[in-house]
């Protein structure tokens, strides 16, 4: 690639992300489960896309090949031991807690926490689902997974998420 035609797809990259970001964002989120790892999820993300920016043949496929990046470098990142045991946090404790903190969040509201307690593979499911209002298919191609899983771990995710806000209400 010459350096004009590079210079061009970093123009071109750079307005696709300051257009895309806060929908970017949101996937990462509902991915990631906290918005702190969602900010480097998606920053580790779009360095992996960059270099690859040229070669999408269409544009308009550009937020499926950007989310399904992000859903992949999610699942590296678990397959990390060293990330496993990571909490995100705003501020930094003055001592070690007694006890493993639970999952950090800050949602709009009582479901989101709710989602965020959801198997990764069942909260992608029912955030691209519900959340960003994709059809099954459009699912599936971010995920990379057939429609038939999409459609389980949808409705395994929504029967959970109804277990969890009985047992919430029992518990008040």
């Amino acid at each position: 690639m010459s350096p004009a035609a590079r210079s061009t797809a970093v123009v071109d990259f750079g307005s696709y992300v300051a257009a895309r970001r806060p929908a970017l964002l949101r996937w990462a989120r509902a991915v990631a489960g906290d918005p702190h790892s969602a900010e480097d999820l998606l920053q580790d993300s779009l360095v992996r896309v960059l270099p690859r920016w040229e070669g999408l043949r269409e544009r308009a496929a550009a937020d499926a090949y950007v989310r399904r990046t992000i859903t992949r470098q999610y699942v590296s990142w678990q397959r990390q031991p060293w990330r496993r045991d990571e909490v995100a946090s705003a501020d930094l404790p003055e001592k070690a807690p007694d006890v493993g903190p639970g999952p950090v969040t800050d949602p709009p509201g009582r479901l989101w926490d709710l989602v965020v307690a959801l198997p990764p593979q069942q909260r992608a499911a029912v955030a691209l689902r519900y959340y960003e209002q994709l059809s099954v298919a459009e699912t599936a191609a971010v995920l990379g997974c057939s429609t038939g899983t999409v459609k389980s771990n949808t409705s395994r995710g929504i029967a959970a998420l109804r277990r969890l806000a009985a047992h919430q209400a029992a518990a008040r």
